[in-house]
């Protein structure tokens, strides 16, 4: 199995003209604070806080973005009792990755022009462009209210979603208390510091990057098992640091599947978590089906047509 890397041509001057309309400082500071924050857990290392880190980590990005924001809010793969949706998404909340409204919506919207003129986060427009600095531009309200009441009016009428958006901040406060106090009554100072600084900023620039690279790497390199109209791939290593996310082009291919793992060693460790939730009846209306006749890489291939897929 050989990755295929792909130079396309940029598909507009968008990146070029959003960045010469300012740059949204809240944003940009947020992302130098964690990254700093990630920095300076390096002098504050305790085995306790890298559990930890793990911990927190699958929960925030398998969990509340890979399951809740992704599989559940954006595509519908599956239902759960309104609950347990609100829990997942203050999970995906604390994932650094903006609110469930502003995040749902820009997917959303990817899907509806993926590597096309119009998509927020392609490569086309540059590798490093789709992985992250398609999020410093300032767009404005009035960009986001219209995206939210064409991309996302389903959540627009969730009150606990609306709140979620007005309070993003406020719940890492709470969480870096509480990681503080939890580190500090338990062991010592330090140990409070190594959960704060690990659990917070480390775990935070883990669960980024892994999720960015969906937007990046997973439309640049990699194989293909469908052939879909965006430059969608799948990448192994990539789905194992992404609980399953990393089989892009099988999501590309059929958007509403719970099950992103189609080959029997495309392991998706979210998709088993949602397999779990079934069985305890915390979940039902798992999408499962997929389309007979559908157009595959290997189909073509072995009719004799080319295909840039490799697998």
């Amino acid at each position: 199995m050989s990755a295929t890397a792909q130079q396309p041509a940029p598909i507009s001057a968008e990146p070029v003209a959003r960045v010469s309309q300012g740059v949204d400082w809240r944003v940009t500071i947020w992302l130098v604070v964690v990254h700093l924050g990630a920095i300076a857990g390096l002098f504050f290392f305790t085995w306790q806080a890298l559990l930890l880190t793990v911990v927190l980590s699958w929960l925030t990005g398998g969990i509340g973005i890979c399951m809740g924001y992704h599989r559940l809010l954006t595509h519908n793969s599956f239902k759960t009792y309104r609950p347990i949706r609100w829990v997942i998404a203050l999970l995906g909340n604390l994932a650094g990755q903006g609110p469930p409204l502003m995040w749902v919506a820009t997917h959303r919207k990817h899907h509806d022009y993926s590597d096309q003129e119009g998509d927020p986060h392609s490569p086309r427009d540059g590798a490093w462009w789709s992985h992250m600095f398609w999020l410093l531009p300032h767009r404005g309200k009035s960009y986001y209210d219209t995206l939210f009441q064409r991309y996302a009016p389903d959540l627009l009428k969730d009150p606990a979603m609306r709140l979620l958006e007005k309070t993003f901040l406020l719940w890492y406060f709470l969480l870096g208390g509480l990681l503080l106090a939890v580190g500090w009554i338990g062991w010592d100072l330090r140990t409070g510091l190594s959960f704060l600084f690990w659990g917070m900023f480390v775990r935070l620039v883990y669960v980024l990057h892994v999720t960015w690279l969906i937007n990046s790497a997973t439309h640049i390199w990699g194989y293909r098992n469908y052939e879909t109209s965006d430059d969608s791939r799948n990448i192994w290593w990539v789905a194992l640091l992404s609980y399953g996310e990393g089989w892009h082009n099988n999501h590309h291919a059929f958007q509403r599947v719970a099950r992103y793992g189609h080959r029997w060693w495309e392991f998706d460790i979210t998709y088993v978590t949602i397999c779990l939730m079934e069985r305890l009846g915390l979940a039902w209306n798992v999408v499962r089906d997929i389309p007979a006749g559908v157009r595959t890489a290997r189909s073509i291939r072995s009719a004799g047509g080319e295909s840039d897929a490799a697998g």
